[in-house]
């Protein structure tokens, strides 16, 4: 049995992360003997400049003949200016995407090494020796998608619409629920209920799933108070799950509780069964952004990426070894002391994104 993967670099410093990547996959997929055929294309801010589109029909057609995908970043300044605004990168190619493949739930681990203890923008008084929660995202609904979307005619006005149906929201509840079920089961549902209609619905509906799992506490917060709750006391959460908009926001603030953006991973996953029925269909991607301003520098941090390529070993081809192998090795590294600049603080010598790859590479060989 051959997994395909779909390898989208895409712009700024996609190709350079994904090359690292791609090396850690080629090099697990040996030592697991698991068989993959990669496939490389275009999307984003480069995927318009060749073709007019920054998700071209041919890179969508790769993506659905494909168990998983593996996506760097897109976007830029280079591309902000561009008219209609839908053919922007990040609204023509990521939310398509999302769209199109049925890739309704976002899984955001933020996991604070213990070696990075120092770098997180938390006190060590509060971190103490590590940081394990799980934003659970939904990822195709809300205000990103809802119908009307749009600027008036005079130009005085702009409105987006935030809607979420009843079958949206039980199956984002139900993914963070069996989330919870396998780590400390603790679940917050996150939304705006004092304030939005749809907030209040999706709190009436994830109450209503939650009589499907008696083992799983089941608790609610305010989003903002959510945001505060997560730099004053962030160890309360195990998983959080919440609507598209709150989740972008909160999992990016995560994301420093653990010393950087670049050491958070995420996997985009559907309802399609991969290959021989060993996982999910899914797109896995760091979460940080294209980076524009230190593409072709060597100094971008892998490590996110890399991470995620664990997470498509688990999610989308059943191989849970070849994932706790990748983890393993991340640590094994970071205790070792090596750093990239986003987490090198003061008193560390930083590697570049190939030295940082090449030390995952040797710990994975090790």
């Amino acid at each position: 049995m051959t997994f395909k993967i779909a390898v989208l670099p895409g712009d700024g410093i996609g190709p350079e992360i994904i090359d690292q990547a791609v090396n850690v996959i080629g090099a697990v997929a040996a030592r697991f003997s698991i068989a993959l055929e990669l496939n490389s294309a275009l999307v984003g801010g480069i995927a318009y400049d060749a073709t007019g589109h920054p998700l071209p029909d041919e890179t969508l057609e790769l993506c659905r003949n494909s168990d998983a995908v593996l996506l760097g970043a897109v976007g830029g300044p280079k591309w902000d200016s561009v008219q209609p605004a839908s053919l922007r990168p990040e609204v023509g190619a990521l939310l398509p995407l999302r769209r199109e493949l049925g890739l309704f739930a976002n899984l955001r681990p933020a996991t604070l090494f213990r070696a990075l203890s120092a770098v997180s923008s938390l006190r060590s008084d509060i971190v103490g020796d590590g940081l394990d929660l799980l934003v659970v995202r939904e990822l195709t609904g809300g205000i990103y998608f809802g119908q009307p979307k749009g600027r008036s005619a005079d130009g005085l006005t702009a409105t987006d619409t935030c809607v979420y149906s009843k079958s949206e929201i039980e199956r984002i509840a139900v993914v963070g629920f069996e989330a919870a079920l396998k780590r400390g089961k603790k679940l917050c549902s996150v939304d705006k209920a004092n304030v939005l209609e749809t907030s209040r619905f999706w709190r009436e509906v994830v109450i209503e799933v939650s009589s499907r799992y008696p083992q799983v506490e089941l608790s609610h917060m305010l989003v903002d108070n959510c945001a505060m709750q997560l730099v004053r006391n962030p160890k309360q959460f195990d998983v959080i799950v919440t609507e598209n908009m709150f989740g972008d926001i909160l999992s990016d603030e995560a994301s420093m509780l653990t010393g950087s953006l670049g050491m958070l991973p995420s996997a985009s996953l559907g309802s399609t069964p991969t290959a021989g029925g060993a996982g999910t269909f899914g797109l896995y991607e760091p979460i940080h952004g294209s980076a524009p301003d230190i593409a072709g520098k060597n100094i971008a941090n892998p490590l996110a990426t890399i991470l995620s390529c664990a997470l498509l070993f688990r999610h989308s081809l059943g191989a849970e070894d070849a994932a706790v192998v990748i983890e393993s090795a991340v640590t094994s590294v970071l205790n070792a002391g090596y750093r990239t600049a986003d987490i090198a603080g003061n008193a560390d010598v930083p590697l570049g994104t190939v030295e940082m790859g090449n030390k995952v590479l040797e710990a994975l060989l090790a």
